[in-house]
């Protein structure tokens, strides 16, 4: 039976940069992981001009769009903010997997198609078992297994949600149209926000995030500059949803389980930075494989989502409470703050 020096639960983006940030360190690694082929996801995929050189640095380079900035809309409201650290890029979400998946083939990357059932303490290790019935043997454990980690759960780390906290959605779909614009455009509705995200040159992604009972048609009808836009635009994806938001947890270490991505905790999308601060993750947490100390794993989780935490949480904030629709008005009266804002999400 083959012992890895590190298993990774979950083969979506952020698994498969573990699995890659492990064997460019000279670990060996195996990605248990149910779902088999290139594997899509209801997200936004714009990625912020900080996610671009940790893809690079992993040798990974996916085909996309160049996004230049954010503009937000509310009314006959609009601002707009370049990024100053660089560029991002639109990227479909099944173009990234796939050149994980090349990458982590390339390292060797050893995969599993199966879902953990378990997960034990063994000697100098842990054992989890699959629902293929292998048992896969290492040192350590990265859960990359999403917002409802199954991993976190069993450890005993995910928070309570209160019934009383708002819970969010989002709902996403491509549409055949040329994009009309450098910049990811956000518009803001009553209830809902809805992201444009240049992913080809004849194709954009229109992601809805709200409360659960949003309509993604009604939404859209509602902004009558975007319906326009999109009238008569083929649908070149299925709809997908994901949610609720948010994932709490109380710690993001136990033992030799490390949480990295959604697994660790997860606020909301509004900002769009998840990808981002998923990889800045599971970076730091082979940094703290290799040195034998997973317990150190936590004071590097806080430190690389400090901001990200702290930003998204008064979005969020505002978004909830009955300043909402006064947020782009505001931002375009002060667009210097807006512009910070961007810039340090964009990082």
């Amino acid at each position: 039976m083959t012992s890895y020096d590190v298993i990774v639960v979950g083969g979506g983006p952020v698994g498969m940069a573990a699995a890659i940030e492990a064997r460019l360190s000279g670990l060996s690694a195996v990605v248990i992981e149910p779902r088999s082929g290139v594997i899509d996801k209801a997200c936004g995929e714009g990625l912020m001009p900080g996610a671009i050189p940790l893809l690079a640095r992993l040798g990974v380079y996916p085909m996309g769009r160049d996004l230049a900035g954010v503009t937000y809309r509310s009314g006959g409201h609009v601002v707009s903010h370049k990024f100053s650290s660089g560029v991002g890029k639109g990227v479909r979400r099944t173009e990234l997997h796939g050149s994980l998946r090349s990458r982590s083939d390339e390292l060797g990357v050893v995969f599993v198609e199966a879902s953990v059932s378990s997960v034990a303490e063994a000697d100098s290790g842990l054992v989890a078992s699959c629902s293929n019935g292998e048992s896969v043997p290492g040192r350590y454990l990265i859960a990359a297994d999403g917002l409802h980690s199954s991993i976190a759960k069993a450890a005993g780390l995910v928070k309570e949600v209160s019934p009383r906290r708002s819970k969010r959605f989002g709902i996403r779909q491509h549409f055949h149209v040329a994009p009309w614009s450098e910049f990811i455009e956000v518009f803001y509705t009553k209830t809902a926000e809805v992201y444009i995200t240049p992913v080809a040159e004849n194709q954009v992604g229109v992601a809805v995030l709200g409360p659960k009972a949003t309509d993604f048609d009604e939404t859209i009808a509602g902004i009558p500059e975007l319906a326009k836009r999109l009238e008569g635009a083929a649908p070149a994806s299925q709809r997908s949803g994901a949610g609720s938001f948010p994932q709490l947890t109380t710690a993001r270490t136990k033992g030799r389980i490390l949480l990295v991505g959604d697994a660790s905790g997860y606020v909301d999308a509004i900002t769009g930075e998840g990808l981002r601060l998923g990889f800045a993750q599971a970076k730091v947490a082979i940094e703290c494989i290799l040195i034998n100390k997973p317990a150190s794993y936590e004071k590097a989780w806080r430190r690389v989502s400090r901001d990200f935490r702290v930003l998204t949480q008064g979005l969020i904030s505002a978004a909830n409470s009955p300043i909402r629709m006064a947020i782009v008005p505001l931002a375009s009266r002060l667009p210097w703050v807006f512009g910070l804002v961007v810039n340090r999400l964009a990082r």
